[in-house]
């Protein structure tokens, strides 16, 4: 392992052992050897929360590399594509339609709305000018809009105001044992996207150069509209929208690392993961007791760091 991978590991590990003793109940390290309680509320609460935001960290910051790889732009993600939006419309939708039914049933309609409205947004891009590259986001943050407008109406009639704002706020404060495991499906999502990066980075070229290469480019798509839409439902159904994670996360590290997926997708995953730990971190210390959502944080530090990318001279390598 090298020098820069463990230090890596040990700032993550550092944030990781910070988040367990951040809360409004004060907690120290030598309590939990002493004092049951503390151990209680460390396996009950600050573990299962702090293990949701990297789950979510990681697997929104790779849901938002592939969707940049099949739509063959850097500044596309779930939440700016439409993708998380068709989620909480597939959410009100059973809310309004199967009151009485389960997480794991509302997971699956958010998956299958949130594939149908990605594959809706690749087809309206498929008609922009290829060189207009700022085209296709504004497409997408209209598109998002439109289908955003529509759920809200549906809650606004259903009297759902109240439960919509949960969805489309993200926060980890209602992390407990037993409530964030749909987490863990994207999780091996995120995994199983190392497994195939070689064939997502030919993907990135463009259908006829991954044809001539020998690649089964529909399967590919496909895999990837998978990831992203179970992704997006997962996170949403669990926490809520948290925006800019799947858009500044990849940009920073195809800046550092180049495009080369397999190398690449790592160092994603560890840097979505600690800039939404730490985004969480503050949300609880800033105004503590109280706690900002880390999906209105995030998008304060989202929104300045893409308009960094915007105007700042790029400076990649390929790998």
């Amino acid at each position: 392992m090298s020098t820069r991978s463990a230090l890596a590991i040990g700032a993550l590990l550092l944030c990781v052992i910070a988040s367990l003793f951040i809360g409004v109940i004060d907690m120290r390290p030598g309590e939990l050897l002493t004092d049951p309680e503390a151990l209680w509320l460390l396996s009950v609460s600050r573990l299962p929360r702090t293990l949701a935001v990297l789950l979510t960290g990681v697997s929104l910051s790779i849901a938002g590399q592939v969707m940049q790889v099949l739509v063959q732009n850097r500044f596309v993600e779930p939440s700016t594509a439409g993708s998380g939006q068709s989620a909480v419309l597939g959410i009100v939708l059973m809310t309004l339609f199967f009151p009485g039914s389960s997480i794991a049933s509302t997971m699956i309609a958010a998956s299958i709305t949130a594939l149908l409205g990605t594959l809706l947004f690749l087809m309206m891009i498929r008609r922009l000018p290829p060189q207009e590259t700022y085209l296709v986001p504004l497409v997408g943050i209209v598109y998002g809009g439109v289908v955003g407008s529509i759920a809200i109406w549906l809650a606004w009639q259903a009297d759902l105001l109240q439960l919509l704002d949960v969805w489309m706020t993200g926060e980890f404060s209602g992390m407990m044992r037993g409530r964030y495991g749909l987490l863990w499906i994207a999780g091996i999502l995120a995994a199983f996207t190392w497994f195939v990066a070689d064939q997502f980075t030919i993907a990135s070229l463009g259908r006829d150069h991954a044809r001539n290469l020998g690649l089964d480019y529909r399967t590919i798509m496909a895999l990837g509209l998978l990831v992203i839409s179970v992704v997006t439902a997962v996170t949403i159904v669990t926490v809520g929208i948290i925006p800019f994670v799947g858009l500044v996360v990849p940009n920073i590290v195809s800046r550092l690392q180049g495009d080369n997926l397999r190398h690449s997708l790592p160092l994603v995953a560890w840097l979505g993961a600690l800039l939404t730990l730490s985004s969480d971190m503050a949300g609880r210390l800033i105004i503590a007791p109280y706690e900002i959502p880390v999906g209105t944080l995030f998008g304060v530090i989202g929104a300045v760091i893409t308009l960094w990318l915007l105007y700042s001279k790029p400076a990649m390598r390929h790998s």
